[in-house]
C-alpha cells in the first residue's frame, strides 16, 4: 500500500510541473550609456518548460510600455503572465520569452537625446545582456518587438531602424507623431521629448526611404493595432499608407476602443498570438 501511495504521490507531482506556469521576474540589467544610471529595471517573462530543459533556447517579444508608464504594466494592467501561461496551455501560442524594459523613469522616451542615449542603450547594452543572461536563440527569424503608445511608435522605430534584427513588428495605438497632451501640458521637458517624436517620425523615414531600404523593410512582418475611436487613429492609418505606397506588405486591424487597456489587453492577447504564429517551424 505504501509503494501505492509513493507512486501517486509522486504521478501527481509530475502532473504539478506539467501543468506549471511560467514565471514573472522583475530585475535591474547594468547600464553605462545612460547619463548618471548604473543599472536599469526591466519584467521578464519565463515560459513554463524554461527551468526543465536547460538546453532549449527560446524566441524572445520585446514588449515595450507607453508614456508615463512602466515596465511592470505589462504583467500588472495587462496580465502577461495569465494570458501567456493561458495561450501556450490551448496551444495558441509557442513558449518564448518576453521582455518588458523601462523606458519612463528619469527621461520618458525610447530614441536617442544628446543628453540621453536610450536607443543606444536598447541596442548596445540592454538587448546583448537579456540574450545573454536568459536562453534567447538571437536569430532574427525568432526575435520580435511589439508596443503601446509611445512603445507603439518606438517599436514601429525600432523596426524602420533596425530591420535586419526583428521578424514582427506589432504596433497597438502606435504614437507616431507629436501630438498636443493633456499629462504633457504642465511638463517642462515635454518639447524636446515631442521633437524626438518628430524627428524619429517612421511615416516621414518609410515616405522618403530608399528603394535598398524598402527591400529590408519588406523582409520585416508589420502589424499596425489601433482603436476607432483612438487619438492616434489618423498618424496610424497615415503609416499603413506609406507601406501601401512603397509596396511593404503588413496587417492592419481597427477595432471598437480608445487608447486604454480595455483594447490594450486584448491586443496583448493578438500580438502574442501573432509572433507566435510568424515563428519558423522548427
Amino acid at each position: 500500500m505504501r509503494k501505492y501511495i509513493l507512486f501517486y504521490l509522486l504521478f501527481c507531482l509530475c502532473c504539478l510541473k506539467l501543468f506549471a506556469g511560467g514565471k514573472v521576474l522583475y530585475r535591474t540589467v547594468p547600464c553605462t550609456l545612460l547619463q548618471g544610471i548604473t543599472e536599469r529595471e526591466y519584467t521578464v517573462y519565463l515560459p513554463p518548460g524554461y527551468d526543465m530543459d536547460t538546453l532549449r533556447t527560446y524566441p524572445v517579444l520585446y514588449l515595450l510600455h507607453g508614456g508615463n508608464c512602466s515596465n511592470t504594466d505589462w504583467e500588472r494592467y495587462g496580465g502577461l503572465s495569465h494570458l501567456a501561461d493561458s495561450l501556450i496551455a490551448c496551444g495558441q501560442m509557442q513558449e518564448m520569452i518576453v521582455v518588458c524594459p523601462e523606458a519612463n523613469k528619469d527621461n520618458m522616451i525610447w530614441f536617442n537625446a544628446a543628453h540621453w542615449r536610450y536607443e543606444d542603450f536598447f541596442f548596445q547594452e540592454f538587448m546583448p545582456y537579456i540574450e545573454q543572461t536568459y536562453r534567447v536563440n538571437a536569430e532574427k527569424a525568432y526575435r520580435s518587438v511589439a508596443g503601446y503608445s509611445m512603445g507603439g511608435g518606438a517599436s514601429v522605430v525600432y523596426g524602420v531602424l533596425h530591420p535586419d534584427l526583428f521578424n514582427v513588428v506589432y504596433g497597438m495605438s502606435s504614437y507616431l507623431r507629436s501630438q498636443p497632451l493633456e499629462f504633457l501640458k504642465d511638463d517642462p521637458s515635454a518639447p524636446w521629448r515631442q521633437k524626438l517624436v518628430d524627428d524619429y517620425n517612421p511615416i516621414r523615414t518609410i515616405t522618403e526611404g530608399s528603394e535598398k531600404n524598402v527591400s529590408a523593410w519588406k523582409a520585416v512582418r508589420w502589424f499596425i493595432d489601433c482603436g476607432d475611436k483612438d487619438f492616434t487613429y489618423d498618424a496610424n492609418i497615415d503609416l499603413v499608407s506609406a507601406f501601401r505606397k512603397r509596396g511593404i506588405p503588413y496587417e492592419f486591424r481597427v477595432k471598437g476602443g480608445g487608447h486604454d487597456w480595455s483594447y490594450w489587453r486584448p491586443a496583448l492577447c493578438d500580438a502574442l498570438v501573432y509572433v507566435s504564429h510568424q515563428l519558423p517551424d522548427d
